[in-house]
C-alpha cells in the first residue's frame, strides 16, 4: 500500500486545472465587444456636452414618481359655503362676561363642534353657512347672556391642508388633492401643471391660485453599471440634476472597484432602437484633468465600467478548479481511511500478549 500525499494531489489537480484553463483560455479571455456595427454608434463629435461646455436640459416634464410641492396662494370657497370639520372661523362677541371674553379664531373640532370655553360650552356649526352659524351661536349664548352682538367670519378652510404640501405623482400620472379629487399632470411642465390644477379646483373654489414646484426629481435618472468579474454586475440608479459629468457619476459610487478596469464608456439610448457610445479615458480625466471625454451625463445614460479581464479569468478558473479540489479531497479522505482500516489488528485490547 502507498500513501498519496495531499500536496502531490493538490499539485496534480492544479496541473489538471491549468491544462483545462489553457484549453479554454481563449474563450475565457475572448473580448466580446459590445460595440457591434449596426447596434451602436461610437461618437467622436466635438459638439457633445462636456465638463467645460455643458448644456441646459430641456424643459422638465412631470412623470411618475416625481413629487410636487403645491402652495395655496388664494383658496376661497364658492358661496354658499357650508362649514366642515377643521375649518377655522373667527368669532367676536360683544356683551360677554368680563372674565370670559369671546374674540378669537376657533377650529371646528371633529363632530362639527366649536368650543367657546368652559363658561359657554360648545356649539355645533358643521354643515351650516357662516350666517347660519352666527345665528346658532347667538341663540346659544342668549341662554346665559342677554344684551350681546355676535360676528362670525370664515378664517380658513381645512381643505387648504389637502391642497398644500407634497404630492406624489402616482403610477397613473395623477396627484391627489384630498376631497377635491385627482388631477392628471403627467407630461406637463411646471407651468402646465399649475394651470390644470387651478382649472380643476375652480369647480369647487372661487378663482383659486396656487404655485407648483418639483420637490423631488425622481423620473429623470441615469445608471451606473459595473461588471463584477464573475461576482455579479452592479447597477446604481441616480436622479439627474442636469450638472453631472462622468467623474461626478463615478464619484457617487466612491470610484472604481478592485475588479473594475479603466475601460469606461457612456451608452446613450437614441430613437430607432440604437444607442450612441461615448468612450471615456479615465486616466486623462483624473490624472491629467483633461475634459475631452468627461462628458455631461444626460437622462437615460448608462455609464458602463468594464471588468478587469485577468480578475474575471481568475474567477472563472477558480470556479472550475474548486469542484475538482473538492472531489480530490474526498478521494484522499477515502484513501486514508482505507489505509488505516487495512493495517494489523492488535489483540487483547491493543496490547500484545507477552510470553515468559
Amino acid at each position: 500500500m502507498f500513501h498519496i500525499r495531499p500536496n502531490v494531489s493538490r499539485f496534480s489537480s492544479f496541473c489538471m486545472a491549468a491544462v483545462l484553463a489553457t484549453s479554454i483560455g481563449c474563450r475565457a479571455v475572448q473580448h466580446h465587444d459590445t460595440m457591434q456595427p449596426g447596434d451602436v454608434a461610437i461618437s467622436t463629435t466635438n459638439s457633445l456636452p462636456r465638463e467645460l461646455s455643458k448644456v441646459v436640459l430641456p424643459t422638465y416634464r412631470i412623470e411618475p414618481p416625481d413629487i410636487l410641492m403645491i402652495h395655496a396662494i388664494q383658496i376661497a370657497p364658492r358661496a354658499p359655503y357650508r362649514l366642515k370639520t377643521f375649518d377655522s372661523i373667527g368669532i367676536r362677541v360683544w356683551g360677554t362676561l368680563p372674565d370670559a371674553p369671546i374674540a378669537d379664531t376657533y377650529i371646528i373640532e371633529p363632530g362639527g363642534m366649536v368650543n367657546l370655553g368652559v363658561r359657554y360650552g360648545a356649539v355645533k356649526v358643521s354643515g351650516l353657512t357662516v350666517e347660519e352659524a352666527r345665528n346658532t351661536i347667538d341663540q346659544h349664548l342668549r341662554i346665559a347672556l342677554k344684551d350681546l352682538m355676535v360676528v362670525v367670519t370664515l378664517a380658513g378652510i381645512g381643505a387648504n391642508q389637502e391642497i398644500a404640501g407634497q404630492h406624489l405623482v402616482g403610477p397613473d400620472g395623477t396627484v391627489t388633492l384630498g376631497s377635491y379629487g385627482s388631477v392628471s399632470v403627467v407630461g406637463h411642465t411646471i407651468a402646465g401643471a399649475k394651470m390644470v390644477i387651478e382649472q380643476h379646483l375652480s369647480q369647487f373654489l372661487d378663482n383659486p391660485e396656487i404655485s407648483v414646484d418639483v420637490y423631488a426629481y425622481n423620473s429623470k435618472v441615469y445608471y451606473i453599471i459595473t461588471q463584477g468579474a464573475g461576482f455579479g454586475d452592479g447597477v446604481w440608479r441616480f436622479p439627474i440634476t442636469g450638472n453631472e459629468t462622468v467623474l461626478d457619476a463615478i464619484a457617487q459610487i466612491n470610484g472604481l472597484e478592485q475588479v473594475s478596469s479603466k475601460r469606461i464608456w457612456i451608452a446613450r439610448p437614441t430613437l430607432g432602437g440604437t444607442c450612441q457610445v461615448l468612450p471615456v479615458c479615465w486616466d486623462d480625466i483624473t490624472a491629467k484633468a483633461c475634459t475631452g471625454t468627461n462628458y455631461q451625463v444626460l437622462p437615460g445614460d448608462r455609464v458602463f465600467i468594464e471588468e478587469d479581464k485577468l480578475i474575471a479569468l481568475d474567477t472563472a478558473v477558480g470556479k472550475f478548479v474548486a469542484p475538482i479540489e473538492r472531489m480530490m479531497g474526498f478521494v484522499l479522505l477515502g484513501t486514508g481511511t482505507a489505509t488505516r482500516l487495512s493495517g494489523p489488528v492488535l489483540r487483547g485490547g491493543g496490547n500484545p500478549r507477552s510470553t515468559f
